[in-house]
């Protein structure tokens, strides 16, 4: 029986900037939510600069770099022009995702497969200067074993119909989708890729994800904000600590 390996937690504070932006001024601060979450128990520090720049500033992304003691995941575009930022402010690693300015949020995974000869000149200068890359995929075999070819260090798993299928109370489908991840999970593990998971993710739906111990991080924004306006950030986090805890527990042995 192998060790299993701690989980880890990553805060995205992006909605915190959106609720700032909804006014205009600079409150509330998402660095300062970040600080927070620091003290409160995250690992890491997720925030998605977008092309049209609707929540995280490029101020925002040069504070967290240089305030924030915890690791840096920046999401982005596989665009030049985020690729320069990047190189910039060297985040501990950078997390390419499809971006749409017409999306409300991110609606699926990175085709890695279809456009492996643009990702790949976005990752080369990033890799050069040692910023790990991490793919949001769907957990498809074919976008795991490109992603594997084309140098990536990390897949982050998108959750986001396993959510949707829970929120609309289809137990067939939530166990099909458990399933599928499950396989996809195992599948980059193989690949030498370290398992990342997360888009919509909330106390009720985690426990199954954190259940899979090749997944060894979760990113999790839009619900842990909403959830702090009612109980404040410091006991989100900790029940959704509780809540990936449980389900980490339930882990068995893999012979």
């Amino acid at each position: 029986m192998t060790q299993t390996q701690a989980l880890r937690l990553g805060v995205n504070i992006d909605h915190v900037a959106t609720l700032r932006n909804a006014r205009g001024g600079d409150l509330p601060d998402p660095v300062r939510a970040a600080a927070l979450a620091a003290q409160c128990g995250a690992d890491g520090i997720t925030a998605h600069l977008r092309e049209d720049r609707r929540h995280i500033r490029d101020g925002d992304i040069e504070r967290l770099a240089r305030e924030i003691d915890l690791p840096l995941n920046m999401e982005m575009a596989a665009t030049e022009e985020m690729r320069d930022i990047a190189l910039k402010h060297r985040p501990n690693a950078c997390c390419l995702v499809p971006e749409s300015r017409e999306e409300v949020t991110t609606e699926g995974g990175l085709n890695v497969v279809g456009e492996a000869a643009a990702l790949g000149e976005i990752i080369a200068p990033l890799k050069a200067q040692n910023v790990r890359i991490s793919l949001f995929i769907d957990p498809e075999p074919d976008q795991i074993a490109a992603s594997a070819a084309l140098g990536a260090d990390i897949v982050e798993l998108h959750t986001g119909t396993y959510c949707h299928a829970h929120a609309d109370e289809d137990t067939q489908r939530v166990q099909a989708e458990i399933a599928r991840l499950q396989a996809a999970a195992i599948s980059a593990a193989q690949a030498g890729l370290e398992v990342h998971a997360g888009h919509g993710l909330c106390f009720e739906t985690v426990g199954a994800v954190a259940a899979m111990p090749e997944i060894v991080e979760l990113n999790i924004g839009h619900f842990l904000i909403g959830a702090s306006v009612f109980s404040g950030m410091p006991e989100a986090i900790a029940e959704m600590r509780r809540c990936m805890q449980a389900g980490r527990s339930a882990i068995g042995g893999r012979s």
